[in-house]
């Protein structure tokens, strides 16, 4: 093992134990090691002004590992950089107790700390419009690129699996995409009216992006193969520019945007848990928040929200 980035000091023989078991047993990767090896080594700071040490595991009391994170909320951290601190020393005396280094494991009742809840960002409904108006261009990478900002919007797709698309996954006539998603679980989704048409006017040109026979996949780059997922932040980078939008706009916030957007038009939770592959309805219950948000805002500029009015030509029955 490595001494510590930064720590001069050698760590505690059963620190360099606990990490020897997670390098050779636990096959952790080296991003793991260092963090586990950082943290435990801050703790171990922490306790020279205690005059206890992690060589003792024994004497360490859940007085100490509340005073060390005294400290390190002193210091404003993230809520969720403390819990992996937390996890890193629950992980080390797991270790200790199971194999009997110490009587009795010091973190019991030490609980991490209730995580801020993040709702996820999206578009409003104007923003969505103008995102799809204002990129014009008769360019093939230019229908390529509204093609997939449609897909994903009128869909709500993840990147992960508008990239993943094939040709024949893809049948514009009854509107249907068939999705790979998380697990290789596959869906299929319904494509918004847009969408169909925006696919099916790029379907038109994407040979001229010069792919090879062999290559299947729906969306190519300008070198003729399968786009990635930088090249799709950029594009929408590029897109959100050109509409006047400045706030980041990415892929999974128009995901977001279908999300919230199928909810104000009154779209069942159920429903739209299915349409965007969550496994889990609490996953999807994120989105109601910013439902509430989003809803007065919308209402106040007279926008309309569902049906055949749906934002950029009736995507709001999709996902």
């Amino acid at each position: 093992m490595s001494s510590t980035a930064g720590n001069p000091k050698e760590l505690p023989e059963p620190v360099l134990v606990f990490m020897t078991y997670l390098d050779v047993e636990k096959r952790s990767s080296a991003a793991t090691l260092r963090s586990y090896e950082k943290d435990l080594a801050q703790f171990e700071e922490f306790l020279e002004g205690r005059k206890v040490t992690l060589a003792s595991p024994e004497n360490i009391t859940p007085d100490h590992v509340r005073g060390f994170l005294a400290k390190l909320h002193a210091k404003r951290l993230a809520k969720s950089t403390l819990s992996r601190k937390l996890s890193s020393l629950r992980s080390f005396f797991k270790y200790m107790s199971k194999h009997r280094f110490i009587p009795k494991d010091p973190m019991i009742g030490i609980r991490n700390p209730k995580q801020e809840i993040r709702h996820p960002r999206s578009l409003n409904v104007d923003q969505a419009v103008n995102l799809m108006d204002a990129h014009v261009g008769d360019e093939p990478a230019d229908k390529r690129d509204l093609a997939l900002a449609e897909m994903l919007y009128g869909s709500g797709l993840r990147v992960s699996e508008a990239i993943t698309i094939d040709l024949f996954d893809v049948d514009t006539s009854s509107g249907v995409v068939r999705i790979s998603g998380k697990g290789n679980k596959e869906r299929l989704s319904p494509m918004s009216d847009a969408a169909r048409k925006a696919v099916d006017d790029y379907l038109k040109v994407r040979a001229e992006l010069g792919p090879s026979l062999e290559e299947q996949a729906l969306f190519v780059g300008n070198r003729g193969g399968r786009l990635n997922r930088r090249q799709v932040n950029r594009i929408l980078a590029r897109m959100a520019e050109g509409a006047g939008l400045h706030e980041g706009v990415h892929p999974h916030m128009l995901r977001h945007s279908f999300a919230s957007h199928m909810l104000q038009s009154g779209a069942d939770m159920r429903s739209v848990q299915e349409l965007l592959g969550h496994e889990h309805l609490s996953t999807t219950q994120r989105y109601t928040h910013l439902n509430l948000q989003q809803i007065m805002n919308v209402y106040d500029k007279a926008h309309p929200l569902a049906g055949s009015q749906a934002p950029g030509g009736g995507k709001n029955e999709e996902e």
